[in-house]
């Protein structure tokens, strides 16, 4: 008989978290699960820490570094679990992470993405729950409007989530191509087909302070893609055009950063400015020296336990 959850891990160069990422999920309450480690090729002592732990519902993988999708769809290929659960080497759940969802699953077996709720981690000491486009309460439901839903924070983030293994297989892999935003890339596809299940119980933290995060990255060539992959969908779906435009906004702030011109100009172009706030039309018109200056503000402020955004 299968077990309910695989849990799967990618795992690259985070030797200072994994342990306690992977103690959070031993710990949990429900304990129909299995865990899958893939270790990505790291070069630090990752995977030592990792094989000081005996415990029979971990196996460990390792592979020549390939990126995280291939990490990720590598250990869902060798899963057993009826449902995966997704986790990165530098989250942590909560000890009712997995009945939570399973609970979730339970409420709306139909659904084909079950999102728990989570905080963010933006520093040692400031902490705070995500901020979703949608009223909720404390009752399990099926998110509206998806895309809507998620133009401040992701409903579905990677280490919150959990999803048939079939329907997986159903909606097509990671995307081995996309070295960032994999996962919102997948939340997309998995919104377009099914309905999304969200449980308004924080069962994870996602830590958004790590350097060597895939998210920090500057793959914005990536980024471009990513979006521009469903540029025949937004057309068909309003939601989805505001919620890549929200993105595109997102990436131009970016590229300007980076002085990266040309794709800046390209993306803009791109946006309907009828889908941005005034804080961001104008955000998007301020010049790189004052750009950089606001994010070093805005660093300061998290350190300060202020956390501005275009939305604040």
């Amino acid at each position: 008989m299968n077990l309910f959850f695989s849990v799967i891990i990618p795992l690259y160069n985070k030797e200072r978290y994994i342990e306690a990422t992977l103690k959070s999920v031993l710990d949990q309450t429900y304990t129909d699960f299995e865990i899958i480690i893939v270790d990505d090729g790291s070069t630090d002592k990752s995977f030592e820490v990792i094989s000081q732990i005996i415990d029979s519902r971990v196996t460990f993988i390792k592979q020549e570094n390939q990126g995280a999708s291939q990490a990720r769809n590598l250990g869902i290929e060798k899963a057993t679990g009826k449902y995966i659960a997704l986790l990165d080497a530098d989250d942590y759940w909560h000890n009712n992470h997995l009945l939570e969802l399973k609970k979730l699953i339970e409420s709306f077996p139909n659904a084909g993405l079950f999102c728990n709720n989570y905080e963010i981690n933006y520093n040692t000491k400031f902490i705070k729950p995500a901020h979703f486009n949608f009223k909720f309460n404390t009752a399990c439901i099926i998110v509206k409007d998806y895309f809507k839903s998620s133009t401040i924070n992701s409903v579905a983030w990677t280490s919150s989530v959990a999803f048939l293994k079939s329907d997986f297989d159903k909606i097509g892999r990671f995307n081995k191509s996309l070295r960032t935003g994999q996962d919102i890339d997948l939340w997309i596809r998995f919104a377009l087909k099914y309905d999304i299940a969200f449980n308004p119980n924080i069962t994870m933290r996602y830590h958004n302070f790590d350097a060597t995060s895939l998210s920090k990255s500057t793959h914005n060539q990536d980024r471009y893609n990513l979006i521009k992959g469903f540029s025949k969908e937004e057309k068909q779906n309003s939601s989805l055009k505001t919620y890549l435009d929200i993105n595109r906004y997102a990436l131009s702030i970016r590229c300007k950063i980076n002085d990266e011109f040309d794709l800046y100009k390209k993306v803009k172009k791109e946006i309907d400015q009828k889908n941005l706030n005034t804080k961001q039309k104008l955000l998007l018109k301020t010049p790189r020296s004052l750009l950089v200056l606001m994010r070093n503000i805005q660093r300061y402020s998290i350190d300060k336990g202020m956390y501005l955004t275009s939305y604040s």
